[in-house]
């Protein structure tokens, strides 16, 4: 009896420890909520650097791929991944879209899970071009979104909403012409439209780490 009473007093002990161990996703960190005076002053919109706290994506309507509307509605309730970049590109943007490839294919069953894709060189980047560039890099349509529009609103939602662009340091360092670089950042946004992370998106590791990250935040309770 003595006996049993052990067994079963041990088990109450090592099952809860084991559980906590083979599944790493309930002990995580928190991640940490990002609002404007989180990240460097020159990403940022002036105007936005005066909120403390409380920032989540604004207002944005932009077409998609496939001739649709896109808007942060698309976002809502989703955990969601977003880079700047041009199809034309030939530096980071390859790279960074073989990544967001793994993004898709690791999520690819998960209707929870979003990537939007921003140009910053709209008038290159037509719906048409964006149809050949996701078509090229086999973009699961409803899931992976590649966006263009007017350039002043794309600019304006980066610096106000995403925080990926800041001004050019030098003649001819812009993207396409532009008075602004993008960065090689993918953005993390959560189901409520907050930010959650930024992640080198040319760095395999940073995009092993992103990939749990979301995970993580799939598997928050509602």
């Amino acid at each position: 009896m003595k006996r049993l009473l052990f067994i079963g007093l041990l088990l109450l002990v090592v099952l809860p420890i084991g559980y906590y161990y083979l599944n790493p996703s309930r002990h995580e960190q928190p991640l940490p909520v990002i609002n404007p005076v989180d990240v460097q002053e020159e990403m940022v919109d002036p105007e936005m650097l005066r909120i403390g706290k409380g920032h989540r994506v604004g207002t944005f309507r932009f077409e998609n791929q496939d001739s649709q509307w896109i808007s942060q509605k698309d976002m809502m309730g989703k955990v969601s991944v977003v880079e700047y970049f041009f199809t034309s590109c030939k530096s980071i943007c390859p790279i960074m879209n073989t990544q967001m490839q793994r993004v898709q294919r690791k999520f690819a069953n998960q209707p929870q899970v979003g990537i939007f894709s921003f140009t910053v060189d709209p008038e290159i980047d037509t719906v048409a071009q964006m149809k050949r560039y996701a078509t090229a890099h086999q973009a699961k349509v409803g899931q992976w979104h590649f966006l263009t529009g007017a350039k002043s609103e794309l600019y304006r939602l980066a610096r106000r909403s995403f925080f990926v662009l800041k001004p050019a340091e030098a003649q001819n360092l812009g993207d396409a012409g532009s008075d602004f670089i993008h960065t090689n950042n993918f953005v993390l946004v959560d189901k409520q439209l907050r930010i959650r992370g930024y992640y080198d998106g040319t760095n395999p590791k940073e995009v092993d780490r992103l990939l749990l990250h979301m995970q993580q935040l799939l598997d928050e309770p509602q």
